[in-house]
């Protein structure tokens, strides 16, 4: 993953032959509009002024499309190519000399290299066939177009398992070196509301709510102390039967999100206000995406094979299994974690979900929310939500506007009926039930 910041290379070129120093000029019509925000974070990460980060993301527009050209113009004598710390320079080898002028009328800086881009891949091939063989002490292999080789990485102490790894794999020669590492990959995740997690011994549950460490889920989806996959974690606390929720610790580099999966996209989660009896409620789970519903009764209990679970909410939303465990909201707000029920998707059913408030309450969690973790449980049993003050000005997504708010959009003044965290779509006009005309 390293290897893909641009920042962290320089252009090094390893392989003999001609180097002719011609940086990339920006183009007069490259485009010129990137988001602020972007070029906001480029700044902070690289270290660069917004400025230069424009101005890079004009240089390297354009060095795509010189690279584009010359791969079809050099065909198989194309051998890869990097742009320098910079992003203004652009290498491309080859190699046949030959056509070093090319490349060069261009812009571009010309290299020889031995290997083609498709001797390169074709050895990667081969490589990526054995990869259910490799060593444990192998995290990983690449193309090195900057050295044109193939490089496979190797823990301490294995590189002569890696050596002889290649060699069944067919790679012999100087078309594939060997790089000591400490690399320890893991996939790394956001964690959102609705999406399928793996439980433990196998099967799939869907996460209900970021919290702060993990996410809550359903309790009979894994006992305390088991492990769960993508994203991975250790079940912290589960109750089933009697109650039905469980909290996940997930592991380092997994993010908890305030969202939502709404398949297709995504929904802000803005806090955890209890809706009453008749309130619409949509729910995200793994199996059947977003479906919906209304709130029918409260403090139900239900009976399952394993035993009876009181405090549900009762609904006529529908759910599938591997549904268990998702997310239920009304709005912007979060209510509970699918349970279970009867019926599907096709005939429709009724269906059951553990109040979210509970399980806060139970572990003494936080749920992440689009201001911030603002949710806290007390020692009354009682959850408190804050959010931000009150919005003001133009209308604009991703606010979190409370009550008293008032706003402008296309020239008129409106003001708000429901706290909630503002998306596209949302825009007063076309909410109604949101913001009222003055």
């Amino acid at each position: 993953m390293n290897r893909k910041l641009i920042a962290a290379a320089t252009a090094a070129v390893t392989a003999a032959g001609l180097t002719i120093a011609v940086a990339l000029t920006t183009s007069a019509t490259a485009a010129n509009t990137a988001d602020p925000a972007m070029l906001a974070a480029m700044a902070r990460d690289l270290g660069i002024s917004s400025e230069q980060a424009r101005e890079r993301l004009d240089a390297e527009k354009v060095a795509a499309q010189t690279d584009a050209a010359l791969k079809s113009r050099l065909g198989p004598a194309y051998a890869g190519s990097w742009l320098d710390s910079t992003g203004h320079s652009l290498t491309v080898a080859v190699t046949d000399p030959a056509l070093a002028s090319a490349v060069r009328s261009r812009g571009a800086v010309a290299t020889t290299a031995k290997h083609s881009a498709s001797a390169l891949e074709s050895a990667k091939i081969k490589l990526d066939a054995k990869a259910t063989t490799a060593p444990d002490t192998v995290p990983g292999w690449y193309v090195d177009v900057r050295t044109n080789k193939i490089v496979v990485l190797a823990r301490a102490g294995g590189e002569e398992q890696a050596k002889a790894w290649t060699a069944e794999a067919g790679l012999r020669g100087d078309i594939v070196t060997f790089e000591p590492s400490t690399e320890n990959p893991k996939p790394l995740i956001d964690i959102v509301g609705g999406n399928a997690y793996g439980l433990p011994g196998g099967g799939r549950c869907s996460i209900g709510f970021a919290v702060e460490g993990g996410f809550v889920t359903a309790g009979h989806c894994g006992a305390t102390g088991g492990r769960t996959s993508n994203p991975g974690g250790t079940i912290q606390g589960s109750s089933f039967p009697g109650n039905d929720y469980a909290w996940v610790r997930a592991d380092a580099g997994n993010t908890p999100r305030a969202l939502v999966n709404r398949y297709p996209g995504t929904v802000p989660v803005a806090g955890s206000q209890e809706a009453p009896v008749g309130s619409s409620v949509c729910r995200s789970g793994s199996t059947t995406g977003w479906r919906c519903g209304t709130i029918q009764q409260k403090n139900a209990s239900v009976t399952y094979p394993e035993g009876t679970i009181t405090g549900l909410t009762r609904t006529n939303a529908c759910a599938e299994p591997g549904d268990s465990g998702g997310s239920w909201l009304t709005g912007d707000q979060a209510q509970g974690v699918t349970s279970g029920g009867s019926g599907n998707c096709q005939t429709g059913g009724t269906i059951y979900f553990q109040p979210v408030a509970e399980i806060l309450q139970a572990y003494n969690l936080r749920l992440v929310t689009s201001a911030g973790p603002t949710t806290t449980t007390q020692p009354t049993g009682t959850t408190t939500t804050t959010t931000t003050p009150p919005g003001g000005g133009s209308w604009a997504p991703y606010t979190n506007y409370g009550n008293g708010a008032q706003v402008t959009y296309g020239g008129a003044t409106y003001r708000i009926i429901q706290p909630h965290t503002s998306v596209p779509g949302w825009e007063p006009p076309n909410t109604p039930a949101l913001w009222q005309r003055l």
